[in-house]
């Protein structure tokens, strides 16, 4: 996704991270660009397989390296030295992960409730609508959802989930349905679907803790490079970038400066990086992707 526009900031760096592997896309094109060096990441151990062999031969080289975790892991970031050229997130799921049904990230008929990006994580999306709180439920569709009818939503899941347990996509359907009417279609499915599956994998807390750390590993003149799906996780992005690229961020009332008095660094996107319209039309998923990058100033 934005491969192009990814490559335009990597610039002629030399060292680069590519957090979310997936299929090992951004990382061969990386390499393919000149990047002497990559380290993929990723919590889905089949994703660091496959992209492992696609990229067997850079492996041998000593050009690729790839470590099975969560890039917002302490226990990851750990692993890597500070200095590297760039560092790459593209959020969300891969195609590879949306078309494995058996992963249940989709609301096709009769998918499994699962939707974790790391197979081997203790909750699934059925074990969480069964146990979640409908207030904390109804949030999460509300915030991560864009729902405006999430209490009746929540309240309705609550009521399903009583008398039969969550098991497929029919059965999260099922309530979008008897909320939003039978009218309601893909569009409405994607939001909620998306909501539960954030919830399910902690996305948005381990985006904001992982920011300052990736930040602090990068070289002088080092870019951060994220691509966003979802509104919630592009307003984190903007907003760290902004925070990073302004001089002063004490209170506006403090009469004497506190904080550090100087930008961290430069915001390089004075807004979001979209999909060309030729993407679009190959990959209808590629509407929804946001790209923005920081440079590293110290």
């Amino acid at each position: 996704m934005l491969a192009d526009e990814v490559l335009a900031f990597v610039g002629d760096a030399t060292s680069a991270v590519d957090g979310t592997l997936g299929g090992g896309g951004h990382a061969l094109a990386m390499l393919e660009h000149g990047v002497a060096s990559v380290i993929g990441i990723d919590r889905d151990a089949g994703a660091v397989a496959a992209a492992r062999e696609r990229l067997a031969s850079y492996e041998r080289e000593g050009r690729f390296r790839a470590i099975t975790g969560n890039y917002a892991d302490p226990a990851v970031l750990t692993q890597l030295e500070r200095g590297f050229d760039t560092i790459l997130l593209d959020l969300g799921v891969s195609s590879r992960q949306l078309d494995a049904e058996d992963r249940g990230f989709t609301f096709r008929e009769g998918a499994p409730l699962d939707m974790r990006m790391d197979p081997g994580a203790d909750v699934d999306a059925a074990h969480w609508l069964a146990d979640v709180d409908e207030a904390e439920l109804a949030n999460v569709l509300r915030e991560y959802g864009d729902e405006s009818k999430a209490r009746r939503m929540a309240r309705e899941i609550v009521r399903r989930r009583a008398n039969r347990p969550f098991a497929t996509s029919d059965d999260l359907v099922g309530a979008i349905r008897g909320v939003l009417g039978p009218r309601s279609g893909p569009g409405d499915f994607a939001r909620i679907f998306q909501a539960v599956r954030i919830a399910v994998n902690d996305e948005l807390t381990g985006l904001s803790t992982a920011l300052p750390e990736l930040r602090d590993r990068l070289s002088p003149g080092g870019r951060l490079v994220v691509i966003a799906y979802h509104s919630g996780e592009d307003r984190i992005v903007k907003h760290a970038f902004r925070e990073w690229s302004t001089d002063c961020i004490c209170p506006p009332k403090q009469p004497v400066c506190t904080c550090r008095g100087k930008a961290l660094g430069e915001t390089l996107t004075r807004k979001a990086v979209t999909a060309s319209e030729a993407e679009t039309a190959a990959n209808v998923r590629a509407r929804s992707a946001r790209l923005r990058a920081w440079r590293n100033g110290r």
